[in-house]
């Protein structure tokens, strides 16, 4: 006999006088019924991305106030968190990722709760949890995650260039991962240059965290594009150093960096989504997760900027179920409107799936029925209108 379809409840972002989105937030909230979940009293993980300096798409603090404000009436005491980046930013370590986090407007004025760095001020403060899949014996998630009574995840669903989409499933993956738990997923995502395209700016070798990246001379058939700086050097990567976390990527100015698209991209989400299970674990039942889909971007907070969002502002999901949630997030986009704006070159028309049009070669499925795999939730569900 099949399970029944998990409940997802969604709330658009009309308003009016009797009612705002604040009302509808907070409908969303007593819809999955808090009280029953989340431990009396316990210390409340709120996890949620405070935006990279210089993006804008990252949920509004005036509205996660409402979940803060939301665990305060039950008596639990939140506090609001996520890990340090394993690429070089302005949230690589504690310190930088706490003035980033104000700046953005997550202040203690605006929250009324503290902002606490889950894996400590260089990213090494680690619990390894055992988890006995496939993909890993075990994984490394930020302590002050694990420590938590309770978790409530805050996920700005988006675009993503590894995942197809980041929703809950990367919120907790591979956001509540430390340092070593993220150098783990990326370490067979490894990219690599082409020469034609590189004019060896240098910008690679600034950023890179792993010392991985060189100027080398260019082979003797091998021409330099124009607008090269030094037209006898190219970048050249060490693969036994690079760590595969990308950030050459975001800097390459011709796109002469790219990732490698084998086999490589669905152990990724595998990874991701065995992290997620560590992150859950202990707490399978005081966990509530609510997806954003607002200025749904093509790609990660994480970049210094945001693109024209795919498709318009849809509203806010929510469940108990974080596959679920994740599954219908990317049906509501993919049933919407594609903006002809954004870096969306095919998908435009309603049903047209907007992630692969834009990242062709991922698989975003792939976390979808893995997580389902291994019990994480189910992909079938139910939209109840809030």
């Amino acid at each position: 006999m099949c399970a029944m379809p998990s409940k997802v409840f969604f709330a658009d972002l009309r308003a009016n006088p009797k009612r705002s989105l604040n009302d509808k937030i907070d409908a969303l909230i007593q819809a999955l019924e808090p009280a029953g979940r989340l431990k009396p009293g316990g210390l409340t993980a709120i996890k949620i991305h405070f935006g990279e300096k210089g993006n804008t798409a990252f949920i509004r603090p005036v509205l996660a106030r409402r979940f803060v404000d939301a665990v305060k009436a039950l008596g639990c005491k939140p506090f609001l968190t996520d890990c340090n980046t394993l690429y070089v930013g302005t949230r690589s370590e504690a310190a930088s990722h706490l003035i980033t986090a104000t700046e953005n407007g997550f202040a203690y004025s605006v929250m009324g709760a503290p902002l606490i760095i889950a894996d400590g001020l260089k990213g090494h403060s680690s619990t390894a949890v055992r988890v006995d899949l496939p993909e890993c014996a075990e994984a490394h998630i930020g302590a002050e995650i694990v420590e938590a009574d309770n978790l409530v995840s805050l996920a700005h669903f988006k675009g993503h260039e590894l995942a197809g989409f980041g929703g809950t499933i990367k919120n907790l993956g591979m956001g509540a991962a430390s340092r070593r738990g993220k150098l783990f997923m990326h370490s067979n995502v490894s990219p690599e240059i082409a020469a034609s395209r590189c004019i060896a700016c240098g910008e690679c070798i600034l950023r890179c965290p792993a010392a991985a990246i060189q100027l080398v001379k260019r082979g003797p058939e091998e021409k330099a594009p124009l607008g090269s700086k030094h037209a006898a050097l190219k970048s050249s990567k060490d693969p036994q150093k690079c760590i595969g976390c990308g950030d050459c990527i975001l800097v390459c100015p011709t796109g002469a960096i790219q990732i490698q698209w084998d086999m490589q991209i669905p152990e990724f989400l595998r990874r991701m989504v065995a992290y997620t299970k560590a992150v859950l674990k202990g707490k399978e039942e005081r966990g509530l997760f609510f997806n954003f889909l607002t200025d749904i971007s093509p790609a990660c907070d994480c970049y210094p900027f945001q693109d024209a969002a795919m498709v318009p502002d849809l509203g806010v999901a929510a469940s108990l179920d974080p596959v679920a949630l994740d599954q219908a997030s990317a049906d509501l986009v993919n049933q919407a409107q594609g903006s002809a704006q954004s870096q969306l070159k095919h998908a435009h028309a309603p049903g047209q799936d907007k992630f692969r049009d834009i990242y062709p070669r991922v698989d975003w499925e792939i976390q979808l029925d893995y997580a389902q795999e291994i019990g994480l939730g189910q992909r079938a569900y139910e939209l109840v209108r809030v």
